[in-house]
């Protein structure tokens, strides 16, 4: 073999050595990033029709209620990881929002936050919303609420006559303050009617089987949010129905005031019947197992068949739902 040829070979097959040695350096995930498929992302739809999509599952700020900041930090951080970018928190979840307040800040910029306030009247919803902006460290909210709205009178006329709570939001959102309006509503005849008094963005109300079945609860507010092109965003996804009588449970799932789903194979139904709703997103109840078993759920979404629903609609019967819409006296 000639010199030159001898030499090509060599430089040949010590190069070959050397990258073959550098590849294996590698930690075993880079060496394969260029084949592997991407992960899957978490699933999103629009809200409303604004162009913004939100993770089809919330955080419900009671989950951090009372928790150590640390385990707060942690759970947030966790939530980011699997895909959740909508977050919802009101003042009157105790030290909700001084807990996610820390534990969003580096996450701010790229989720959706919602936030609410019981306040009816112009001066005190003022001063709550400052509170709340300072306690959750930004400098806006994506949504701002109107919390509960239950009663026409107390709630509904009040909010809207001068000097109310709206004349708060309006402003708020002009100034860039709040971006999108909306509310949240018990009552079936206070949903109804302010999405007759004014244009709100979205309504956040409970979509629950049983409600919806067994209470005729629900079925009305979606119909008339669809014509008004309001956006849902629904709660009580996983509710059972009221706690029976010394239900031992109780204890264990002392942040829901109502009997949570907790058999699998009915709490996958119950948040897929609401997912098959034309709702944007769904908030799970307030404990840390539901809220990882509505993400797992959610991850592997598909719409009821026919004879699920039916098991649904069965199983309804036999509950006592937190919810029923009052029916008119004969």
């Amino acid at each position: 073999m000639k010199r030159r040829e001898f030499l090509k070979k060599t430089l040949y097959t010590t190069g070959a050595v050397a990258a073959s040695d550098a590849l294996n350096s590698l930690p075993l995930s880079a060496a394969q990033e260029p084949n592997l498929p991407e992960p899957p992302k978490f699933p999103t739809r629009e809200y409303g029709k604004t162009g913004i999509k939100l993770s089809i599952i919330g955080f419900g700020g009671i989950l951090v209620m009372n928790a150590e900041q640390k385990q707060a930090d942690k759970l947030v951080a966790e939530a980011i990881e699997r895909g959740v970018t909508y977050f919802d928190v009101a003042p009157t979840y105790g030290d909700a929002e001084l807990k996610l307040g820390p534990a969003l800040e580096p996450y701010r910029k790229n989720v959706f936050l919602a936030c609410k306030t019981t306040q009816r009247q112009r001066e005190t919803a003022q001063a709550e919303l400052k509170q709340s902006l300072q306690r959750l460290r930004t400098d806006h909210f994506d949504l701002y609420q109107l919390h509960a709205l239950t009663d026409l009178k107390n709630d509904v006329d009040a909010v809207f006559a001068k000097g109310g709570a709206m004349e708060v939001f309006i402003d708020a959102k002009k100034q860039g303050i709040v971006r999108h309006l909306g509310f949240s509503a018990h009552s079936v005849e206070a949903a109804l009617t302010a999405m007759d008094r004014f244009d709100f963005d979205s309504i956040l109300f409970p979509i629950n089987f049983a409600t919806f079945y067994k209470g005729d609860f629900g079925p009305q507010v979606i119909q008339k949010a669809q014509e008004k092109k309001v956006a849902i965003l629904a709660l009580k996804a996983l509710a059972r129905q009221h706690w029976p009588q010394d239900d031992p449970q109780r204890q264990q799932y002392a942040k829901c005031w109502y009997q949570p789903l907790t058999d699998p194979r009915e709490s996958e139904l119950s948040l897929r019947f609401t997912l098959s709703q034309p709702v944007t997103a769904a908030i799970p109840p307030g404990e840390e197992a539901c809220f990882r078993m509505a993400l797992d759920i959610a991850e592997n979404y598909k719409p009821l068949t026919p004879a699920e629903l039916e098991t649904l609609k069965q199983l309804a019967q036999n509950l006592n739902p937190i919810f029923t819409a009052k029916k008119p006296e004969a």
